[in-house]
């Protein structure tokens, strides 16, 4: 849910499962009035969340956007959907923002990640 171009470039890390994700995918409208500030405050809410774990988000040059909620169990997925500020956001974005947009919830059974360790660099050669 991010438009931030300064944010560090990682994946939220493999928590130890079970856990649940949220998925949204948006196709937004022309008219994004209100839409960063509005994303922005979600954002900064959803970190209050108990067993809110992280977000991942990326933007297709095409307009797809996908954002991808981690969570440490239901409650903490059941607190964010019935956020009083939440719901009022995605109102608007019925009404304003999205052209359309699908959300899956599903619970994680699995998960691993991977880093490349970095290399060090070697003094340049006189």
């Amino acid at each position: 849910m991010s438009d931030h171009p300064q944010a560090p470039v990682a994946p939220v890390e493999a928590y130890e499962p079970p856990y649940y994700v949220a998925v949204f995918t948006t196709v937004r409208t022309e008219d994004q009035s209100g839409y960063r500030e509005t994303n922005a405050r979600m954002e900064d809410l959803v970190k209050d969340v108990p067993g809110f774990l992280g977000m991942d988000h990326a933007q297709t040059p095409g307009g797809l956007g996908i954002t991808v909620g981690y969570f440490r169990d239901a409650d903490a997925l059941a607190e964010w959907r019935g956020n009083a500020e939440h719901r009022a956001a995605q109102k608007r974005g019925r009404t304003e923002w999205y052209q359309s947009y699908t959300l899956h919830v599903a619970r994680v059974e699995r998960s691993h990640g991977f880093t490349r360790a970095e290399v060090p660099q070697s003094p340049a050669a006189d």
